[in-house]
Formats: structure tokens, sequence, C-alpha cells
């Protein structure tokens, strides 16, 4: 592991936690799945993200009031409607996470808060896209990023979510440069060829890291 980065001190609490990074298409989630069935436990900050906008009263209060009582429908935020709107207006954008980023956050440690008091020992994956922006590098034992060509993105972001090209290439262009995620990254998993080859490699790139890291548990 690479000793430039900003991880945390060696804890000794019997966790190794593993940030994982990426731009939207790359197919990090995919990557976690294949961690969690080898043992891991994920966090997962969308789907955090999810419950809080949809269950935090301070936080529907203030999106009905930005965006209409309308935007609440029986099913939850109307994520559609924000979306259109922030990822177009970077002003509306720094106000939504100024209010939803630090829940989030304050959850993933709440989660790894209850994984310890619950005796679990082992590897924990927080699933982040938007972790580098938190700091919570610095929180990890480790971070790896997921990468895929712009084309792979492309085509898995229109057929998994149903977004337009116009739509899905807006939403990478919001986010961090490639570059940057393995810029601050300990290992990258090229994310673009047979699933059974990037599965082999992401076991082989976390199984290296981990012999690597003093939050390794110890058997």
């Amino acid at each position: 592991m690479s000793t430039k980065q900003s991880r945390r001190p060696p804890a000794g609490d019997g966790l190794t936690i593993v940030g994982l990074v990426g731009q939207a298409g790359s197919g990090k989630s995919s990557i976690a799945r294949v961690f969690e069935r080898d043992g891991a436990r994920v966090i997962d900050a969308d789907a955090i993200g999810h419950q809080v906008v949809d269950e935090d009263a301070t936080v529907r209060q203030a999106l009905s009031g930005e965006y209409g009582e309308d935007i609440y429908t029986v099913s939850g935020l109307d994520r559609s409607r924000v979306a259109a709107k922030v990822f177009r207006d970077s002003k509306a954008r720094q106000r939504l996470n100024r209010l939803v980023h630090p829940r989030i956050v304050e959850r993933i440690y709440a989660e790894l808060a209850e994984l310890l008091a619950k005796g679990y020992r082992g590897v924990v994956v927080v699933d982040a896209a938007l972790l580098l922006d938190w700091g919570f590098e610095r929180e990890c034992d480790v971070v790896i990023a997921v990468t895929a060509e712009r084309g792979v993105q492309l085509e898995r972001l229109l057929r998994q979510r149903g977004w337009s090209a116009e739509e899905a290439t807006r939403r990478i262009a919001a986010q961090r440069p490639v570059t940057v995620f393995a810029a601050a990254a300990d290992a990258v998993i090229p994310n673009n060829g047979s699933q059974d080859e990037t599965e082999r490699v992401a076991r082989d790139t976390l199984k290296a890291l981990l012999a690597a890291s003093p939050g390794e548990p110890k058997e």
C-alpha cells in the first residue's frame, strides 16, 4: 500500500475499512458485491443517501421548500426532478450536498460502530462515489478505484439506469475525473472485460492490499 496516501492510523479494532470509489457506470457496486459474497460487509453510501432524503425530517422540509411540496410522492423523493436541476445548476447541487452529505457520513460512522458493537471483525467496504469529497479516505485502511472506458460507462448507464446519452454524459462530467480517483487510490481495478476476469482481478487486488495493510484482521 502506498505510504503517500492519507489513511487512518492502525486502529486495532479488527476492522479493515476499504473505500471503494469510481465514476457512475464504472461498475464499482458490482465489485462491492464480489467482496460481499466473499464475506465482507458493505456500506452503500448511495442507499444511505436515499434513506436520508426520504426519512430525515429536516431534509424533507428543506427540499419541499426548494422544489415544492409535490417533490415527495408516496414512493419518496422524486429524484429525477431534483437531478434535472442539480446537474444543471451548480449552486443547487452545492445546497443539496451541504444538506445531505454530512448526514450520510454520520450514518456511515454509525454503521461502522454498530458492526463493532455486534462483534463483527473483518473487511468493511464503504461503497461511495463521493468518498474523496468527504475526506473519508482518511478513515479507510485502503482505497480502491474502479474504472471503465467511457463507452462501457455510457452503455451501462443507459441500460441499467435508463438515462439518455446526454444525461449520462452530464452526470459523468459533474464527477471527479478518473485520474483523480486513480491517484487517490491504493489500487485500481479496470472493469471493462468479462465478469469472471474482473472478479478475479478484484479478489487478487483486495488480497494483496490486505496483506500489506496494518488494518488487516489477524486470525
